[in-house]
């Protein structure tokens, strides 16, 4: 090879390097926007969209989208789902070669990945298994207050085994735990729906927490957090158990907290996990010092109430995290109104509103909304539709994806202003790189500025769209 072409091959590979630094995700030097787009229409399914973010001075004629870096709000612990019994099952069915390429795709952070950061359990059955069981059944009439025949058998068929093929991809992934009910022989009607836990099993049902995470942990799976109660106020699913903001106060702060603190245990304890209409459930209970040292902070669903309660708690105790860990897609499922109702009230609102995580119900099931149990739901679509092998990617994948491929854990929510119809939120990952979430929240074709640090570039959205701008 002579001179000439030496030296010409070198600039071409020069070119080519310097071209793939400007798409790097640490780089935040103005070289590069990337869109990602999803469209009500289903023409663009979290589609890479050249060119539609570009350079532009500004104009007052122009709404505007001023992010501000250096105002940072809470961190960010992850996006997800919640891997259910049933979840599992359909998952650990298919062949392995199709699960392995799913479950990259899901929680990898390859090219074609969504990097799935957290997910949520049931502690125990939730109403998305085929039937109810707790890690403690017993026959009629029998007590087990040491927890003796306490066994995570139920879970070691799919649930286990899944959960280790995804923390092989992921072993970051922070992972939730939250019952649905306590055993029945532990409450007051001995049944699956409804009751109450009785007093006298406070310390045995710590000691059941106790023996769950240390179980998990003994199967290589670290629970970050588990709440104390999957929907309290809700006793009419199966399975399910009411529990008072009294009730929980006491259960934590004199026997779930010292139970955590005696074996060492370091996982969180988050209280509530209801909707967002009672903030007045979690904030009783903060206000009793004895049991706030033992919480982490609440979670919250939005099956009523209005999403700006998150914020009620969190300036009632702004020392306290805040989650967001349920909210369903009603099958058959309106694609264009999902993705907009979702992404407005749950990934925009509730990080707009201090939570560290956004988590939709559930992660699959297959054409029927199978499994579930006997007067469980019967329309939780799931993410993912499976049918065997075959999976149909649904709203709340999109959803989830728009924010978990780009906003890492660790990253911080940052300040940006809100223009009418431009409902949005921003984040800066750990590396310097700014995210932008947008849904067009109109009826028609919107174009606008963004303006990051006094930078300004322009950008047209679709009506009912949603644009994941990287900067």
């Amino acid at each position: 090879m002579n001179t000439k072409t030496l030296c010409f091959v070198s600039l071409v590979i020069s070119i080519f390097l310097f071209n793939q630094s400007c798409k790097t995700a640490g780089d935040n030097g103005n070289k590069h926007s990337d869109l990602w787009l999803t469209t009500a229409d289903q023409t663009a399914l979290l589609e890479e969209i050249e060119d539609r973010v570009t350079e532009a001075k500004a104009d007052p004629e122009l709404p505007t989208i001023e992010v501000t870096s250096n105002n940072t709000y809470q961190t960010i612990d992850g996006f997800g789902y919640s891997l259910t019994g049933g979840s599992a099952i359909h998952i650990s069915n298919m062949r392995a070669s199709a699960r392995q390429e799913l479950l990259q795709e899901l929680f990898g952070r390859d090219e074609g990945d969504i990097g799935v950061s957290y997910l949520r359990v049931s502690i125990g059955s939730s109403d998305l298994d085929p039937h109810t069981f707790s890690y403690n059944d017993l026959q009629a009439g029998e007590t087990d207050e040491d927890m003796s025949e306490f066994s995570l058998d139920p879970d070691r068929e799919y649930l286990i085994p899944v959960l280790k093929e995804i923390l092989a991809i992921n072993p970051e992934l922070k992972i939730m735990g939250s019952p649905w009910s306590a055993p029945t022989w532990m409450k007051s009607n001995n049944n699956t729906v409804g009751g109450s836990l009785l007093p006298r099993y406070y310390d045995a049902y710590a000691l059941y927490f106790v023996k769950y995470i240390q179980g998990m942990a003994e199967e290589g799976i670290t629970i970050d957090a588990i709440t104390v109660q999957n929907e309290p106020l809700h006793d009419g699913n199966n399975p399910s158990m009411h529990m008072s903001a009294n009730e929980q106060a006491d259960f934590v702060k004199n026997h779930l907290g010292p139970a955590f603190e005696d074996a060492g245990i370091e996982t969180k304890i988050i209280i509530y996990d209801h909707n967002a209409d009672r903030p007045e459930y979690p904030i009783s209970i903060l206000n009793d010092p004895d049991a706030k040292k033992y919480i982490d902070g609440s979670a919250f669903h939005l099956y009523a109430g209005d999403i700006s309660a998150l914020s009620q708690v969190h300036n009632a105790h702004p020392d306290k995290n805040l989650y967001f860990t349920e909210q369903w897609v009603g099958a058959p499922g309106n694609f264009g109104q999902d993705l907009a109702w979702h992404t407005r009230n749950l990934i925009i609102g509730a990080t707009r509103n201090w939570s560290r995580n956004v988590l939709e119900w559930n992660l699959a099931a297959d054409q029927n909304q199978d499994p579930h149990t006997n007067g469980g739901c019967t329309q939780c679509l799931g993410a993912l539709t499976i049918i065997g092998n075959e999976i149909t990617r649904n709203p709340a994948y999109y959803i989830i994806a728009h924010a978990s491929k780009f906003v890492l854990p660790g990253a911080q929510r940052i300040e940006s202003n809100v223009p009418e119809d431009l409902p949005n939120v921003a984040f800066i990952n750990e590396d310097g790189q700014i995210v932008i979430i947008i849904l067009n929240d109109s009826d028609s074709l919107k174009e606008f500025l963004i303006s990051v640090d006094g930078e300004t570039k322009r950008l047209t959205l679709f009506e009912g769209a949603v644009g994941t701008v990287i900067w």
